[in-house]
């Protein structure tokens, strides 16, 4: 493949291996070769709140085939202690943390206690099952309402069960919205969620004795923090640690929270015992001892002119995250800041109190609080319209940053610790064309010839911002072979992102070497053991980025060490499909293969009699070798660290219809405007966006941990959890793409792989409230809740009290 390939709809170089079932996840780990592969199982919390009186473990001890049992009580240093607190915030003043098994007490159903290791998992469950646990039963805490009245506690040590408040102003937005012309109040809901992946978490772990060192393999995406976690718990050095993360079948955020649990006991048990251990969750367990997402509830008040623009915004919330806070304040904060969106609202105030519940504990999940501060700023936008009769795209217009206004500094404090500067954007330009895409100004044509149909329609717009690319850095390596391939290591992990494709395609641009002889290695340690993961739309800003400087480090050596054997200047140079040649001058050539040789200066000859009998190059008379600041071999390593975050935008719209009588929702037609700075692969983008929609349409119209009072998930199963099915997502979704190129890194490109999901609960409660003329303040929304709202708002008939 030649000529310029940024910008271009490669296909995917990864796809024909997973299509034909040759893709190898973690349970595919030890599948050969691994006979004596020991298996695990987790003994799991069936209560919400209790205290553990007594674990008895007597029935197992003697059970055939089973190698050993661990409660809390056998956990000895490190491993004995909470998991780490992965982000501090000075805000989480009462930050808490799991125990790798539950020590005293559990806080949610589905908290690990016991950990058995057996020949294999039917032993293993088994075993689990013969574990008999004394419990002193509490009461539990379920849902914000619960959490905020605190009459009981989740944590003793935490009042009121506030975990954290944290409040940023900019100016004075209780004194504007006092003075404005117009004010509104809204309460608006977000019930929890979750990402199911099609893998579920997954751990294997060889102690080899002889090298004392460690092999994990794990269904994660951050291979390097899963390995920092291994190695202080277990006492070893991070050299002893080797994480490697094979196909990875989804990971939406979930996967992003390092350690889990299993991640260690899995290795303990592996040196414990010498043998290979393997732990794979069933569907079951993701249900009830992953994390969960989304839940919170928002109080609005505004204030706004006659045009609609925003004079002073004031945002009261609060976050449900679980449990325990293992990854801090990230999404509550990320609500905070994102959900000023597009808009510059002049005066702002926002303050959340993160709330302890008996319930699963609470990490990023694609689009990371994104989804609830769009929904919450987009609802506000349309109140505004319907307060003042007026066009909703035209009250979201006045309130636009404007593409001259860039930087645009909106005096906030970001996720990462940096101040909130959106890097560039032309929302008005994005407007424009979502309008066009989705038909807006036609639709009440369209609108009145359906109602005369008997057929009621309505539609919804919503606009957002995403901060994407966030440090503190990604790494890449570059090695050219002597076979002219191409080997390239990124240490971020991969789920189905297309990365193969895309970085091959950055590599060949930058070194001029043919896409087909790159090969892409992501999440494996020994190849790149610094980095950070894959979550919040970084992959192709961060790694993307590295490796674009690494080639062109790798570039830079090749054509130095192609001009000493031309005898040209590297100016004169150019690389072309492998091959490096004189400009002007094709026939005066080397190939990389020969340059990579050429860079070592001890070669090999290959024959039958010596079979690699070793070679020294002088080279020149009077130099080293190996001249001075540089090493033997071709390639080229870098690293890529960003000063703050870029930040992509979007507009969705969607037409949708709702039943007269069955109150079921219907899509129409679905509209996505988006912009991600340059595009590598359009292709891949808009595959991304897809993804997201879909995900975006289960979270606003199916998608919901349904918990009772007593903190059971009664929804643990896909018999009882909804999601929609390809008969429920739209044929075609009508895309289009605005470029507005980043400053902030060498390729101008924004992220893309959160976008299709941050605006859905906001979109589809517009068109839903468009078409019954009912106001939706809480999502998701099912045909039944519909229903009821709708009898809820019914004007009674003449004579019905």
């Amino acid at each position: 493949m030649t000529g310029k390939l940024m910008g271009t709809r490669v296909q995917r170089t990864e796809d024909q291996r997973f299509l034909r079932g040759l893709g190898r996840y973690v349970d595919d780990v030890g599948v050969d070769g691994h006979t004596q592969m020991l298996h695990a199982a987790v003994l799991r919390s069936p209560h919400a709140h209790a205290r553990i009186v007594d674990i008895d473990v007597d029935e197992v001890l003697d059970l055939e085939g089973v190698h050993a049992v661990w409660t809390h009580e056998d956990l000895t240093g490190p491993m004995a202690e909470p998991l780490p607190l992965l982000i501090p915030h000075p805000a989480l003043t009462h930050g808490r943390t799991q125990y790798a098994l539950a020590k005293d007490e559990v806080n949610h159903v589905g908290e690990a206690i016991a950990f058995v290791v057996a020949d294999d998992r039917y032993v293993a469950e088994d075993a689990v099952d013969r574990i008999r646990v004394t419990y002193d039963f509490l009461k539990p805490v379920v849902g914000i309402e619960a959490a905020r009245a605190a009459t009981d506690l989740v944590h003793d040590d935490v009042p009121g069960n506030v975990g954290a408040r944290l409040e940023q102003n900019v100016g004075d937005a209780p004194a504007a919205i006092a003075a404005a012309p117009h004010r509104l109040e809204l309460d608006l809901t977000i019930e929890r969620s979750a990402c199911m992946p099609m893998e579920g978490r997954g751990t294997v772990a060889r102690w080899d004795a002889d090298l004392d060192r460690l092999q994990v393999w794990t269904s994660t995406q951050t291979s390097t923090g899963v390995r920092a976690a291994v190695a202080v718990k277990m006492g070893l050095d991070l050299g002893q640690v080797d994480v490697i993360t094979p196909d990875v079948g989804g990971g939406f955020g979930v996967k992003i929270n390092h350690p889990w649990p299993e991640e260690l006991l899995v290795p303990m048990a592996a040196r414990a015992l010498g043998r290979t251990v393997k732990f794979t969750e069933d569907r079951r367990e993701h249900f009830i001892s992953s994390a969960h997402e989304r839940g919170q509830v928002h109080h609005v008040e505004v204030g706004f002119d006659d045009d609609g623009r925003l004079l002073g915004l004031s945002v009261d919330f609060w976050h449900d995250h679980g449990a325990y806070t293992p990854y801090g304040l990230i999404v509550p904060i990320i609500t905070s800041t994102q959900l000023l969106g597009p808009y510059k609202p002049q005066n702002y105030r926002v303050v959340f109190e993160s709330l302890y519940t008996n319930t699963v504990m609470v990490t990023p999940y694609r689009g990371a609080g994104r989804p609830q501060g769009c929904y919450t700023m987009e609802r506000t936008m349309d109140a505004i319209a319907q307060y003042l009769g007026k066009d909703r795209a035209e009250v979201r217009s006045v309130n636009f940053i404007q593409p001259d206004e860039f930087p645009y500094d909106q005096g906030l404090v970001f996720q990462d610790g940096r101040e909130l500067e959106y890097d560039s954007g032309d929302y008005p330009a994005s407007l424009e064309k979502i309008k066009a895409l989705v038909g807006w100004d036609d639709f009440p044509t369209f609108k009145k010839a359906m109602a005369a149909a008997g057929r009621t329609v309505g539609i919804g717009l919503a606009c957002y911002v995403e901060g994407t690319g966030v440090g503190p850095y990604e790494g890449a390596h570059v090695h050219i072979e002597t076979s002219g391939k191409v080997k390239v290591a990124t240490g971020l992990t991969t789920q189905g992102q297309g990365h193969a494709t895309v970085f091959a395609q950055l590599v060949a641009d930058e070194l001029g070497c043919r896409f087909e002889d790159v090969e892409v290695v992501t999440g494996d340690t020994r190849r790149m053991p610094y980095a950070v993961g894959t979550f919040a739309s970084r992959a192709a800003v961060m790694s993307g980025s590295a490796i674009h400087l690494a080639a062109k480090r790798a570039k830079e050596k090749a054509l130095k060490i192609a001009a000493d054997a031309l005898e040209a200047d590297p100016s004169d140079l150019q690389i072309v499909d492998g091959v490096v040649s004189v400009k002007g001058s094709p026939g005066t050539a080397i190939d990389l293969g020969t340059v990579s040789v050429l860079s070592n200066p001890l070669r090999y000859a290959f024959d039958e009699a010596s079979k690699a009998a070793t070679q020294f190059s002088v080279g020149d008379p009077g130099k080293p070798p190996v001249p001075e600041d540089e090493e033997p071999g071709l390639e080229g390593k870098d690293f890529y660290s960003p000063e703050r975050a870029t930040f992509a935008s979007g507009m969705h719209a969607v037409i949708v219809e709702t039943d007269p009588l069955t109150a079921e929702i219907t899509i129409l037609k679905y509209a996505v405007v988006h912009d991600c700075g340059h595009l590598i692969n359009p292709m891949i983008v808009e595959g991304q966006i897809h993804g997201g929609v879909a995900q975006g349409i289960g979270g606003a119209l199916y998608e919901r941990m349904a918990y009772d009072e007593s903190g059971q998930l009664l929804n643990a199963s896909f018999m009882d959890f909804l999601m929609p099915y390809v008969t429920e997502i739209p044929d075609g979704i009508a895309i289009d793409h605005l470029e507005t190129p980043s400053p902030l890194n060498p390729l101008g490109i924004k992220g893309a792989g959160e976008a299709g999901v941050i605006p859905s609960a906001a979109v589809f409660a517009a068109a839903i409230e468009d078409a019954e003329g009912l106001p939706i303040t809480a999502m998701p929304i099912s045909p039944s809740e519909l229903f009821e709202l709708r009898r809820h708002h019914a004007v009674p008939s003449e004579g019905t009290p």
